[in-house]
């Protein structure tokens, strides 16, 4: 639960099966100080069609199942070192089994059967294959899937908030009339972290730089804080980027730690979770939730991709409101 929706063939397999054939066509090398930027986190997003937050879930459950190796590398354009991620023995063993078996089956191509397998061209990967199948096992000249970093179309919820953080360190940027490198440095973290499309991000900066309404650094790096709270917990690959923004902006830990605690009391939430609230907040006037009201709300949580520790969280924030 929790991903974005996608569309055809792919929505069928789950986010965990996507990443285990992306993983399979783009091999971490092996004792090179290099990696490239589709073996990160951001580069996993846009590949499989989940948002950029719900990755570390998915891979923390392939690494508990033994099928993941992580390593530290450099990927080209970046300053720091990232995590990246890799394929163990026996996850291409289980990667290599579900290619097989995937392409194997048949699809219907202008009116006539033909095998998925015949129908790849020299070096295509799996995933982008997939992408032109319907559900229904029908192949289109274009793909059926809109990716995550589209450049042009109304951004996701997530990609919202992404674009918002973004268009404000351009702000902060351009205040002084140019970019200079270490800001250059620091934009390109946030956005890779992001997996946002270049386009998108020129835009921002032309939006940014003629706007020129800067927000204070603090307000911006509180701001980074909230969103990366948002499931809960920060994960590896947010503490290095908010560890590069802090140094940027010349906090100090202290700084650091009271804007934590100021965003753990008041988390950034997305419209989804505000709406979800609001219905909590309502079933719960009376002081219980119903069976029936229980239901309502447990289809609610998945059509809306509220998490369970969402709910937990919310529930205990509304109760403590009433018992106050």
């Amino acid at each position: 639960m929790g991903s974005t929706v996608v569309d055809g063939y792919l929505g069928s397999l789950t986010t965990e099966e996507r990443t285990l054939l992306h993983l399979l066509d783009h091999r971490l090398p092996e004792g090179e100080w290099e990696a490239p930027a589709a073996v990160t986190q951001a580069g996993i997003s846009a590949a499989v069609h989940v948002q950029r937050k719900h990755v570390p879930r998915t891979l923390k459950r392939l690494e508990e199942r033994g099928d993941l190796t992580k390593a530290k590398r450099h990927v080209p354009g970046g300053k720091q070192r990232r995590q990246v991620y890799g394929l163990s023995q026996t996850g291409r063993v289980t990667a290599e089994a579900l290619r097989t078996k995937i392409l194997a089956q048949k699809v219907l191509v202008n009116g006539e059967q033909r095998i998925l397998l015949d129908l790849r061209k020299g070096g295509q990967a799996t995933l982008d294959l997939l992408s032109y199948i319907d559900e229904g096992m029908v192949f289109h000249d274009n793909p059926v899937v809109s990716p995550v970093s589209n450049p042009e179309g109304v951004a996701s919820l997530d990609a919202q908030a992404g674009e918002h953080l973004v268009r404000r360190l351009f702000a902060r940027a351009w205040e002084d009339g140019k970019i200079t490198k270490d800001e250059q440095y620091l934009l390109q973290e946030v956005v890779e972290f992001l997996g946002m499309h270049p386009e998108r991000v020129r835009r921002l900066s032309d939006e940014a730089r003629r706007e020129q309404k800067a927000p204070p650094p603090e307000e911006i790096y509180l701001d980074m804080l909230r969103q990366a709270l948002i499931d809960g917990e920060l994960v590896d690959d947010e503490i290095a980027l908010l560890e590069t923004v802090r140094t940027a902006f010349g906090f100090d830990r202290l700084t650091h730690d009271k804007l934590l605690a100021e965003a753990k009391i008041s988390p950034h939430r997305s419209p989804n979770v505000e709406t979800y609230r609001k219905t909590l907040e309502t079933a719960m006037l009376d002081g219980v939730i119903t069976f029936d009201e229980e239901a309502m709300l447990q289809t609610l949580r998945e059509s809306l991709s509220v998490t369970d520790a969402q709910h937990a969280t919310l529930l205990a924030e509304l109760r403590d409101g009433i018992n106050e």
